[in-house]
């Protein structure tokens, strides 16, 4: 039994490794072999900037003042945005903005994907451009995005998201976030050096109007079933690091756990959709990278689970087992503080903060892996923001 116990342990381990370190070392040796650049020009087709809402009456009209005032000719620009059911005053709001080129499509609440396809359909961009309700690009954002599309390898680019400063608003929740997001946006530009980014996300990204295919299934992550059928096509889906689009932060804990299950069960459905990506003798490295990201990641919890408890089994064995053991309570048992300390916003120690996200993050994981397994599917959405884009300041 002990021998079992053993196996599991470093098995555990050794799955662990691979998910944060194995795999990064891995795309960054790749990077360095492949090293495949982006042939840019300062071109600037006509775009499409598709923007679904739901009930976003206190982020629309900063939105749209924002689109409005980008650096793109504006002979070249229509801005479209697609309300999914808005029941508040969202409509109103964007029907203010028609005269000034902004298209509303007021549709029956039927989900994203559905306000995206009636999008696309009337778009006349030879790039489509989407973007989230509470997303400020920086002024020369499209057109930062629109000169990679000089290469015509490229069928789709993804911006730069990056989170405001919340100040009072901040928990640590944000905090661990921030983090995250940082080493993501390093992560893309290593990907992008191998040929492809795994996936683009909703903030801001950019795809030829040629390239898009609407997803068979509605219980998927808009963004990633939608830059991913580039890459099934054959193109490029590249980063480009200044394309800067600014968001909001998370919301605290509570909410931002049941948006992560809801972001993780739906991205996890993205890849069965897209299950013929994960074939390296037709996607070569990027079955890889998305294997690696997409799935090895979302089974972490598990070996977390197998790592902790075969390391307590193990604890009256041998010294080095019983170190494993209690080093792991010890993690958790900062998490848990950092719970606490959230509760009574009584600090946010990365000594605490950063536990606490990555525990938050990864019982997410189980809860959405779960859900997957369990058939569960979630087609519509309901995004739940934290502040108001007036109320933020972009530097």
């Amino acid at each position: 039994m002990a021998a079992i116990l053993v196996t599991v342990f470093w098995l555990a381990l050794a799955v662990l490794f691979y998910a944060y370190a194995g795999f990064t070392l891995l795309v960054m040796a790749w990077a360095r072999l492949q090293r495949r650049r982006v042939l840019q020009a300062p071109i600037t087709p006509r775009l499409s900037l598709i923007i679904p809402v739901w009930n976003e009456e206190k982020t629309i009209a900063g939105r749209l003042d924002n689109a409005l005032a980008l650096d793109y000719p504006k002979s070249a620009l229509e801005i479209i945005v697609a309300s999914d059911g808005s029941d508040d005053g969202t409509e109103a709001m964007v029907a203010r903005y028609v005269g000034q080129g902004v298209r509303l499509l007021a549709l029956p609440r039927r989900g994203k994907l559905h306000a995206i396809r009636e999008a696309v359909a009337c778009a006349t961009g030879e790039l489509l451009v989407f973007s989230d309700a509470n997303s400020m690009y920086q002024t020369e954002a499209l057109r930062k995005l629109a000169r990679n599309f000089a290469d015509p390898q490229v069928g789709g680019v993804c911006g730069n998201q990056i989170y405001l400063k919340a100040g009072r608003h901040a928990d640590t929740t944000n905090q661990g976030e921030h983090l995250y997001w940082s080493f993501d946006k390093w992560l893309k530009q290593q990907e992008s050096l191998t040929g492809s980014i795994v996936s683009a996300h909703g903030a801001i990204y950019a795809i030829r109007r040629t390239l898009y295919r609407h997803p068979a299934s509605a219980a998927v992550t808009d963004d990633f079933a939608i830059s991913t059928a580039v890459i099934e096509q054959g193109y490029r889906l590249v980063f480009e690091r200044e394309a800067v689009a600014y968001e909001e932060p998370a919301p605290a804990a509570a909410r931002e756990f049941s948006r992560k299950v809801r972001i993780m069960t739906r991205g996890l459905r993205g890849v069965l959709l897209r299950r013929k990506l994960l074939n390296p003798l037709r996607h070569g490295f990027y079955a890889v990278t998305l294997f690696s990201h997409k799935v090895v990641r979302r089974l972490v919890p598990v070996f977390l689970l197998l790592l902790f408890g075969a390391s307590l089994a193990l604890a009256t064995h041998h010294d080095f087992y019983a170190a494993a053991a209690m080093g792991q309570a010890l993690f958790y048992a900062l998490a848990g503080l950092g719970y606490g300390l959230r509760q009574r916003r009584s600090g946010r120690l990365k000594l605490f903060y950063i536990p606490f996200f990555y525990c938050l993050a990864n019982a997410a994981a189980l809860v959405a892996l779960a859900k997957v397994l369990r058939g569960d599917r979630i087609e519509r959405w309901q995004p739940q923001r934290q502040i108001a884009t007036s109320d933020v300041q972009i530097t």
